[in-house]
């Protein structure tokens, strides 16, 4: 694709962004929201939403000054004035609406997980390689900037080999059996819950992290809540935690918790990455700086670090004392989505094959607690959409 300017600074030196990113939304609750407010803190325009109601369409076009709303998804997709297409819908959606997308000859961003199981995650990642489209599966938190020194530190040898990773996603919003969600449901949520949910961002940022791949997982499931609902509600079959052993390709082992009924942890995402000279530590929670330690000394390192390597430097968008965020990241992630869509290539996006990797996971801890095993993870082949 031809490289022009016009959709803001282009997030990655050396790459310009399109000249127009017109995106069409699909899905009215919080994602679709997050989105929305990407795009145009992009410089991109959002030409339409559609919702799973005429209504809830209507309200969400009227609350955000969108030009139109469509109760057909569909018709929204096939418009000629959509480049990108915002897949924000609940789980069992993701994978017709993204291959629809494709097949309509649009970019897609699609919300995780990329499917429920993993066959249509691979098939869905070989459809946007033949289609030769940019399809971008948002792990946001990547886009932190201490995420990318860690990242840049651990590939430059700051740590030494690395042997040992730690650490978990904690979350308490489904704590008590009255609160209940459409990913309770298999049939919407699909098979795995918190690890499909939260998991799956921690496992991404720990290989992105270190380079590695998890080869081989030993996971155990558990639930609080058997029912779920008002009185009693539905018997529940999805998990509410995970906790799972480890190891790598590159001989790493290590450990997580994922849960979701962890009381007082609103979004608690730490890894922690040991080698042979020193240790990082992430904490989302805190995410504007990095904890740093060797035998000698530890340090804490901060976004305004003199020393900060180009791909996490890019990334700082406010002074120091001006927290980034959540909503930082996603904007990040549609600018640098915005770059590839011109025929550039932005450093960490996350694409169709980050998802089919997912995928594969979640499948392999959920045979594993199954079984009481461990079980191999299977290679992933990297077929991206650009």
């Amino acid at each position: 694709m031809k490289k022009v300017t016009g959709l803001g600074d282009s997030p990655t030196p050396g790459l310009t962004a399109p000249s127009a990113y017109r995106a069409a939304v699909i899905g009215t609750g919080f994602m679709g929201r997050v989105h929305t407010h990407a795009v145009r803190a992009s410089g991109g325009e959002v030409v339409g939403v559609a919702g799973s109601s005429p209504g809830k369409a209507e309200d969400f076009r009227a609350a955000h000054g969108l030009p139109r709303a469509h109760a057909d998804a569909l018709e929204l997709i096939h418009r000629s004035d959509v480049d990108v297409v915002h897949v924000c819908t609940p789980n069992h959606l993701h994978a017709p609406l993204s291959r629809a997308a494709l097949a309509a000859g649009k970019h897609v961003v699609c919300e995780k997980p990329l499917a429920t199981d993993a066959e249509t995650a691979r098939s869905l990642t070989q459809a946007a390689h033949e289609a030769d489209r940019v399809a971008v599966v948002p792990f946001v938190y990547r886009f932190h900037p201490m995420a990318r020194e860690a990242r840049a530190q651990v590939a430059a040898g700051a740590v030494g080999r690395v042997g040992l990773a730690h650490g978990g996603y904690l979350q308490d919003w489904l704590l008590y059996p009255q609160e209940d969600n459409w990913r309770v449901d298999p049939e919407i949520g699909g098979p795995s819950r918190a690890f499909g949910d939260i998991g799956s961002h921690w496992c991404d940022m720990l290989e992105f992290v270190t380079g590695d791949r998890i080869t081989a997982v030993s996971a155990q499931t558990s639930r609080f809540n058997e029912h779920r609902g008002e009185g009693g509600g539905r018997a529940v079959t999805t998990e509410d935690l995970v906790t799972f052993q480890f190891s790598t390709a590159g001989g790493a082992v290590g450990s997580a918790v994922i849960s979701q009924v962890s009381p007082g942890r609103k979004n608690q995402l730490v890894l922690e990455v040991s080698g042979t000279e020193g240790s990082l530590r992430f904490d989302q929670e805190r995410p504007e700086t990095l904890w740093a330690g060797g035998r000698d000394r530890t340090a804490i390192i901060s976004r305004d670090d003199p020393d900060l390597s180009p791909d996490a430097a890019r990334l700082v968008t406010l002074p120091v004392g001006h927290p980034q965020g959540y909503q930082d990241c996603f904007n990040a992630l549609v600018k640098d989505t915005g770059a590839a869509v011109a025929g550039g290539e932005p450093e960490g996006l996350p694409v169709f094959a980050d998802g089919l990797r997912a995928a594969v996971l979640a499948e392999a801890v959920l045979e594993s607690a199954r079984e009481r095993r461990w079980v191999d993870v299977p290679p992933v082949e990297s077929r991206t959409g650009h």
